[in-house]
């Protein structure tokens, strides 16, 4: 099932007394936020969409001015809070590239048909993905996230068909 948000980052603490606040990024292209127009707050279950009037960059983080949010106290109120996207408003992929969220939860099969787990985690590494595949007993593979371990992905049929190389058990 495909997922209808996107969480690209959380408010960790206010910015300054004028309202800015501090995003921790869930996205690989930090700059993506230059982008965005508005999105979509969710903290404790409660959802607002917030209309964006300012971004700035800081040692890796976000800065985000929100229109209406004019003082320290007000962007308090923020903190804590994911920031979401709608699917249509993310960034298109290049061929052969999926949002982590589209490949969690799908069934691993090697390309003998054999079902190793389903997809539980996936983190990034310097080389590359790696996919965390938890079976039913709670027993983990770590598969690198290569063309040569990922043969195919298949969202419709919600599968990946991997080649296990040796020693990956």
């Amino acid at each position: 099932m495909k997922q209808e948000y996107f969480e690209i980052g959380q408010i960790v603490n206010t910015f300054g007394i004028k309202g800015q606040v501090k995003v921790t990024p869930f996205t690989d292209d930090i700059h993506r936020f230059d982008e965005l127009k508005k999105v979509i707050l969710e903290k404790n279950k409660k959802v607002q969409e917030r209309e964006i009037e300012e971004v700035t960059y800081h040692k890796n983080m976000v800065l985000i001015k929100f229109k209406g949010i004019e003082d320290i106290n007000m962007a308090e109120t923020l903190r804590n809070s994911y920031l979401k996207i709608k699917r249509e408003d993310a960034k298109e992929l290049p061929e052969d590239t999926y949002y982590i969220a589209d490949l969690l939860g799908l069934a691993v099969y090697t390309e003998d048909g054999e079902y190793l787990g389903k997809v539980d985690d996936i983190y990034s590494t310097k080389a590359n993905d790696v996919y965390v595949v938890k079976d039913e007993e709670g027993k983990q593979i770590l598969l690198p996230g290569t063309k040569e371990v990922i043969q195919k992905v298949d969202l419709e049929k919600e599968t990946i068909t991997v080649h296990l190389l040796e020693g990956l058990r």
